[in-house]
């Protein structure tokens, strides 16, 4: 099953990351996050994806054409330039680094990609979002409901935290993982070819366009995941991803 990550848009509210690189490209230890998104996927199977690229993703192919080249130990020859490559443990990854062009929306960027995605289900997540949610029972759960597509909702993690009041004074304070204020689009979907039906050229927004309206119908199934979801929307979020991957406790990390 081929898996589109959306990884084009132009993270502004991540500047101080974002200048010289796209958002997928922050590191959360020493990876991109966009890495740890793939290696979340490729844990339950998933290994065929299609990069959808837009700002500064010329910073993504230069990764990815790097990537084989640069892991593991190197000998270099330098008068001759020969090179021999040692023992690597690189991943069975097929990478496909699609331009969808700079200004395109998210279902624009979806829809230039329909050529190589109208025979099949295949899945869909943005490309600043890390989770442990179990994919594999979301592909079930997909297929069991019989809708054009599925959304992985989630509950976004408590901005603040909270007051325990005993009268007019104040006993305590809890920090909440996860707040009850609603549940929220997460990412992580899956979709039927036919959702081509309902996203338009470059402007078409996934959420707006394809959601909402797939909503309306009653065909637009949600999994509801309420264990660990983080967003990197701003520098906050990279520093909190930061210090849970080098905790050694990141939740995400779902592989071994």
């Amino acid at each position: 099953m081929k898996v589109v990550i959306l990884a084009g848009g132009l993270g502004t509210r991540l500047a101080e990351e974002t200048e010289v690189k796209p958002k997928p490209m922050v590191e959360i230890g020493e990876q991109p996050i966009l890495w740890h998104i793939m290696k979340h996927y490729s844990h339950y199977g998933f290994d065929e994806f299609f990069i959808a690229l837009g700002y500064k993703g010329e910073v993504i192919k230069r990764y990815f054409l790097d990537y084989f080249s640069l892991n593991g130990s190197l000998t270099v020859n330098v008068a001759s330039g020969q090179v021999q490559r040692h023992s690597r443990d690189c991943e069975n990854w097929l990478v496909h680094l699609m331009d969808t062009g700079s200004n395109t929306l998210t279902g624009g960027r979806v829809k230039r990609l329909e050529q190589w995605l109208w025979d099949d289900t295949f899945m869909v997540t943005y490309g600043d979002g890390v989770s442990n949610i179990d994919l594999q029972a979301l592909l079930r759960f997909h297929r069991s409901h019989g809708r054009i597509a599925t959304v992985t909702a989630v509950r976004p993690p408590a901005r603040f935290g909270g007051l325990i009041f005993d009268g007019d004074l104040v006993t305590d304070f809890t920090e909440k993982p996860q707040a009850g204020e609603g549940w929220i689009n997460g990412g992580f979907l899956v979709f039927e070819p036919v959702i081509f039906d309902y996203l338009g050229g470059d402007q078409s927004s996934l959420e707006v366009d394809a959601l909402e309206r797939l909503a309306a119908e009653r065909q637009l199934a949600a999994y509801r995941h309420d264990d660990f979801w983080q967003c990197m929307d701003h520098l906050r979020d990279v520093r909190l991803l930061r210090s849970l991957w080098q905790s050694g406790s990141a939740p995400w990390r779902v592989w071994a």
